[in-house]
């Protein structure tokens, strides 16, 4: 990942939407959708550009009473993968 201190948000091809038919949450590309569980759901919607990648652990370990420590690695993880697809984006360490 690039920075605990950069500040992820979604790339602009990409929408957090719900799915009216299956009632859960997904995230629309135009190469296709990626139907998101809970978690990754709660992750995606603190991705807006503002937040680093440290304050939305926080949150979430704030969120789910849990340590910051179990979720550094697991959200770390899912945030380099939509990074590596082109889905999200860290804007403050792009070059201009």
């Amino acid at each position: 990942m690039n920075s605990r201190k950069a500040t992820p948000r979604l790339a602009s091809k990409a929408r957090l939407r719900q799915d009216p038919i299956r009632q859960k949450p997904i995230l629309l590309y135009p190469e296709g959708v990626l139907i998101l569980n809970p978690s990754a759901e709660a992750i995606l919607s603190l991705c807006d550009g503002h937040r680093s990648v440290a304050e939305i652990v926080s949150e979430l370990a704030n969120r789910y009473g849990v340590e910051t420590v179990a979720l550094e690695a697991d959200v770390g993880n899912f945030i380099e993968g939509l990074v590596e697809r082109g889905l999200l984006l860290f804007p403050d360490a792009m070059e201009d």
